[in-house]
């Protein structure tokens, strides 16, 4: 490990070899990195796969509107409130044994909104998948922090976050269509079976990754998260983590009702608006984690990010498009706005000392999802409806999403990232 200044590259300091990484053959680190993918797969659809059974829920418990979005926000709650007691207790357990515990318990809970035979025995299940499932996708990526070196972690980052698309491209039609065959409960019932399938493949390719147990057994509870908060660069990652995910949020919860209502995209299209969005990220998702390794995470995130900028802004002024000109604008807005992610995770892991990732990666889940919940609110607040039902302000939604992405370049310079050799600065 190099102590050589950092170049311009990425402004980062090496941090002490305090935890060893498991060396990994190629053809193992390729299928830990798959399984990780899956499991992230699953508990994404699990929460997405909610939002377009709205119809059939509301009606078949008889809920409202209001009633429905609580069942929703249920699970990212939950998750945002399990991620903070996680942060007491992450590092004093390996990696592999917590993930396989947390992920079972998961499936459980999948299978328990399946079984729910009232609204809110369903509430609770909610619940429950999201204090279990919340948890997970912090857990994976320290995983790969730990385990992938810091000059492929990139690609490591890209891989996982293909999850994502792939629940938007197949995960959520093929639910809707399990859906409208076998009724609500056929989704969960095919999550659990992911799970039940997944569970055993991390079993066998996951490395133990307990060498971080030794140091966290000598602080308190609480002490992991005090010494977490007491390092700056810590407290940097958190504001830049928390400018990352608001940037698109402000903006992203409202594209189907300005798309429907303004830019009169039919409901029955608004599918290829998501279709093609996630098609696209599956492609640039390998190229932006390659750039990533190559041309360094900083400047990559920074490219990405100011390459994102008018797409945020064009989304919410598409009206009077063509809907192919609707379907390109929201094509690239989705492939950079993800994108962008790609490297902003892999600088979130490598800024976490390496015996703290595990309290810091959960602590910064819990940041996320406030974040992602505020961004939201403040969205909401700044949009309208004149009398004739079409969205207002929403390109003021798109500037304050703006603002955050440029404050998130310019905060991201004050972090030192842990694990570099002077090749990858």
């Amino acid at each position: 490990m190099s102590s050589a200044a950092p170049a311009a590259a990425d402004p980062v300091a090496p941090g002490p070899a305090t935890v060893a990484a498991p060396q990994l053959t190629p053809r193992r680190e390729l299928w830990l990195l798959l399984t990780l993918a899956g499991i992230q797969f699953t508990h994404i659809l699990d929460f997405m796969i909610m939002m377009p059974l709205g119809p059939q829920l509301t009606r078949l418990f008889a809920i409202s509107d209001a009633q429905f979005g609580l069942l929703v926000s249920a699970y990212t709650l939950s998750a945002g409130a399990s991620g903070l007691v996680a942060s007491t207790y992450i590092d004093r357990f390996g990696r592999k044994r917590l993930l396989l515990v947390l992920y079972v318990l998961f499936g459980l809970a999948t299978l328990a909104c399946g079984l729910a035979p009232t609204y809110g025995t369903l509430m609770v299940a909610r619940i429950l998948a999201g204090v279990f499932g919340g948890v997970l996708s912090a857990l994976s990526q320290t995983i790969v922090a730990d385990v992938v070196p810091f000059e492929r972690r990139g690609r490591a980052m890209g891989i996982i976050m293909t999850s994502f698309s792939v629940s938007t491209v197949a995960g959520v039609p093929l639910g809707l269509i399990a859906a409208e065959h076998g009724g609500w409960h056929t989704p969960f019932f095919g999550i659990a079976a992911m799970v039940a399938v997944l569970a055993v493949l991390a079993a066998r390719t996951l490395p133990a990754l307990s060498g971080h147990v030794h140091a966290a057994g000598r602080r308190t509870a609480l002490g992991g998260i005090a010494q977490v908060l007491a390092d700056a660069n810590h407290r940097w990652a958190f504001v830049y983590s928390g400018l990352l995910m608001s940037t698109g949020f402000t903006v992203i919860p409202y594209i189907t009702i300005y798309m429907q209502v303004n830019a009169g995209v039919r409901a029955d299209q608004i599918p290829w608006v998501y279709l093609c969005g996630g098609l696209a990220t599956l492609f640039t998702a390998r190229v932006f984690g390659r750039a990533t390794d190559r041309l360094g995470k900083v400047v990559t995130f920074r490219w990405l990010a100011l390459a994102g900028l008018p797409c945020i802004l064009g989304i919410t002024l598409t009206q009077g498009l063509p809907l192919w000109g609707v379907l390109l604008v929201s094509t690239l807005m989705f492939a950079f706005v993800s994108g962008r992610m790609i490297p902003g995770m892999a600088i979130i892991t490598s800024a976490a000392q390496p015996q703290l990732r595990g309290t810091f990666m959960t602590l910064n889940a819990s940041v996320q999802s406030a974040a992602m919940g505020v961004a939201s609110f403040v969205g909401g607040l700044i949009i309208s409806r004149d009398a004739q039902g079409l969205v207002q302000h929403y390109w003021v939604a798109a500037l304050v999403g703006i603002a955050a992405s440029l404050l998130s370049m310019v905060v991201v310079g004050r972090l030192h990232l842990h694990g570099a050799t002077a090749s990858a600065r």
